[in-house]
């Protein structure tokens, strides 16, 4: 009499159950694997009455169970043992993991692998690598883990620019495969979107003191609609006259606002769940967003037109929604609107964030009038001879290192002078 032992590529079954999917699942995701039906935890087999029935109902089973499609990696046959009939199941590994059950999704519930002799839910950290080996190293081209995504932007987006956003649509550009599974790009685009943008107000040239903040999520198309009202608020007029004549401008050129916006959501890389940030202060807004310059490319290549495009699929939606109008020529726009200007717009990279900051033309390189903390210092210096340190800090609700480095830098641009030294410091007015 034969015995069989369960083990990492074996799996023993006395009889079709329902949930035996798990297992073909299992053996897909891992390094392949025999089941076998008529054959008891015990290693004795037991037969089955019907192997041409099980055979029909196993391959039906695993046809309708299991996404992607992987019956082409599965091989049934009856074999004999121990005088019984029994059904031998042979699942080779797969070549486009995760597998998974369809009821369940990309997800632990419903994606299994092999661990020794036993079939477990595989972690999300198994999962995104199997799709990363499976489907290459671009996000938006991998398989997304929610699968339960909904287009209400979108769609609202695409018919504001009478552009057909019908599923033959969001199959050519990338959204969902020909199997019905959604990509991360469609994840990036639908309500969904795991992403967000965190936009801030700041009062004077650094974050000492905050006037505003806000986060946007959901739909890439809403974030950017969100934050290009958020900066439009913010993006004040002054007039200015010669003779009779009125020129009015904007802080901030109109086509540099909406390209530094643009770059920031089309060039960020997805794969880390970092924010976007958008940070205003008196003399410039500055644009940060997670991934470097990719291998090979410079700032003197961005400068000069050269587009390597980290998400050139997210790219080519925009495109087609005339968001952007052609590739590599973001840089290029910004610099020209700024031509003539004594403050120019600045790149920063470091390996893993791309920072554009675009000066307030308003402002000139001339001091920034006092705002925020130091103007409440300066209005209270109105009505009062002196003001020490503590009073600082009741006055603004503020730290004590907060209200020191304030008073410091007010005394080193010459808006108040110190009298005293310690504890009995006291500041005036200059």
């Amino acid at each position: 009499m034969s015995v069989l032992i369960e083990n990492e590529t074996l799996e023993l079954k006395s009889e079709l159950v329902g949930d035996i999917c798990k297992e073909v699942i299992a053996f897909a995701n891992t390094h392949g694997g025999e089941l076998l039906i008529g054959v008891a935890a015990d290693g004795i087999a037991v037969g089955v009455a019907d192997p041409d029935g099980v055979m029909l109902r196993m391959n039906n089973m695993v046809r309708d169970s299991i996404k992607p499609d992987m019956t082409m990696f599965v091989h049934y046959e009856i074999r004999e043992m121990d005088g019984k009939q029994i059904v031998a199941v042979t699942v080779q590994k797969g070549t486009q993991r995760p597998y998974y059950l369809a009821a369940k999704g990309l997800k632990p519930g419903g994606v299994y692998v092999r661990s020794g002799s036993a079939t477990d839910p595989a972690t999300d950290t198994a999962i995104r690598r199997m799709i990363k080996e499976t489907d290459g190293d671009r996000f938006e081209d991998m398989r997304s883990l929610e699968q339960e995504l909904t287009f209400n932007a979108a769609e609202a987006e695409f018919q504001k620019r009478s552009v057909a956003f019908g599923p033959a649509q969001q199959q050519t550009l990338g959204l969902v495969s020909a199997d019905g599974v959604y990509s991360n790009l469609g994840y990036l685009l639908s309500d969904q979107c795991p992403g967000a943008i965190k936009a801030a107000t700041f009062s004077g040239l650094d974050k000492t003191v905050f006037q505003d903040r806000r986060e946007f999520s959901g739909s890439l198309f809403r974030q950017l609609e969100e934050l290009y009202a958020y900066l439009e608020l913010r993006n004040q007029t002054k007039a200015t006259f010669e003779g009779l004549y009125r020129t009015d401008t904007r802080d901030y050129p109109e086509d540099a606002l909406r390209e530094a916006m643009l770059n920031s959501i089309v060039h960020r890389d997805y794969s880390y769940s970092a924010s976007t940030l958008a940070s205003v202060y008196a003399d410039r807004i500055e644009f940060v967003s997670i991934g470097g310059l990719l291998e090979g490319v410079t700032v003197d290549d961005i400068m000069l037109g050269l587009s390597v495009c980290r998400n050139p699929k997210l790219a080519a939606v925009f495109y087609r929604l005339d968001l952007i109008e052609a590739y590599g020529t973001g840089m290029q726009k910004i610099m020209k609107a700024y031509r003539g200007c004594d403050r120019q717009p600045t790149i920063e990279v470091t390996n893993n964030a791309f920072k554009i900051t675009l000066p307030n033309r308003n402002t000139g390189t001339e001091t920034v009038p006092a705002s925020g903390p130091e103007q409440a210092i300066l209005v209270y210096l109105q009505s009062h001879d002196f003001i020490t340190r503590p009073e600082v800090d009741a006055l603004l609700g503020v730290s004590q290192a907060t209200s020191s480095r304030i008073l410091k830098r007010m005394l080193q641009e010459g808006r108040i002078a110190q009298d005293g030294s310690g504890r009995r410091t006291k500041y005036r007015r200059k």
